[in-house]
């Protein structure tokens, strides 16, 4: 269907209108006066053989070529579909206390750093992206994005707190997703949710809540944990041990049809979006098509051009 950008033009149709309408009148005009010469006879001696239906080619292409003309400055346009990537990942990264402990080598913040910045990297171009940060409540860092300079800054700016809501990830994980666009797209976007941890939850609601939410949401949660029973922390100037909760993180991904880890790496975090399935939505956009009417009036003005010199021997 056929739009105009800048309709006000359109009443550049108005002069073409004018011209057409004087043109009628004045074949009307002249058969008027053709009717007042009774002697026809002697006419047809007098005016060779006239060109008939064929003297209205000329001008007939030249108005519809001044038509074409006056539609272009309106700027026509047709609305075209164009496909948008809605596949959505949401990194949700522990920054508790308990992830400064170097049992993993450096420590075990900075190995999950290093980890989900590797699958970013890896992570398909066209995925949305965001980037959640949990201690004692949790705070959506990077909103879903296909920016993955912003959600590597956000990843390296990423500091400690006190406790851990690891239930509180996966509810604000599940409302960034719920964020993303329709984009006359049937239902939510399909999604997956990468949690980095060590696990044992301290604060906010419990990992069972939260699995049941993800999965009555139709989100895995894939489970990275990070960590080892020895691990040990400096809090407040007293060591504590700082053992991984495996059985919390895999139990979050069981029941939500996700994965778990206890290492990261780029092989293992390919699983979490090698099985995700993408839903193309439609923004309709307006596509100009100027250039063809453009295009038909340099059609037409040649067809009026061409038919003028066979006809008459010169231009209209």
């Amino acid at each position: 269907m056929i739009r105009f950008l800048a309709p006000w033009w359109l009443l550049t149709l108005l002069p073409v209108l004018a011209v057409a309408g004087a043109y009628v009148w004045r074949q009307l005009h002249r058969r008027s006066y053709a009717m007042r010469f009774t002697n026809v006879d002697l006419l047809r001696t007098l005016a060779p053989r006239g060109l008939g239906w064929r003297r209205h080619v000329s001008a007939a292409a030249f108005l519809l070529m001044m038509a074409a003309l006056a539609f272009s400055t309106a700027r026509p346009s047709v609305d075209t579909e164009q496909p948008l990537e809605r596949a959505t990942v949401m990194l949700a990264i522990d920054v508790s206390l308990s992830m400064q402990a170097d049992d993993v080598a450096p420590t075990r913040i900075e190995a999950a750093q290093e980890a989900a910045k590797a699958f970013v990297d890896e992570l398909p171009p066209t995925y949305n992206l965001g980037l959640v940060s949990f201690a004692k409540a949790a705070n959506v860092l990077v909103a879903p994005t296909k920016d993955r300079a912003e959600v590597l800054a956000g990843i390296d700016a990423l500091s400690l707190a006190e406790a851990t809501a690891t239930g509180e990830a996966v509810f604000t994980s599940l409302d960034a997703i719920r964020s993303v666009p329709a984009d006359g797209a049937d239902g939510a976007p399909p999604a997956r949710i990468v949690l980095l941890s060590d696990g044992y939850r301290t604060s906010g609601r419990s990992i069972e809540d939260a699995a049941t939410a993800a999965a009555g949401a139709n989100v895995p949660v894939s489970t990275i944990a990070f960590g080892t029973d020895t691990g040990v922390v400096d809090i407040r100037g007293q060591l504590q041990r700082v053992p991984v909760d495996r059985l919390s993180l895999q139990e979050l991904a069981e029941r939500t049809k996700g994965y778990f880890y206890e290492a990261a790496s780029v092989s293992e975090l390919k699983k979490v979006y090698e099985d995700m399935g993408s839903s193309i939505g439609h923004r309709t956009q307006p596509r100009e098509v100027t250039q063809w009417y453009a295009a038909t009036a340099l059609l037409l003005a040649l067809i009026g051009a061409a038919t003028s010199l066979l006809w008459t021997s010169r231009l209209p």
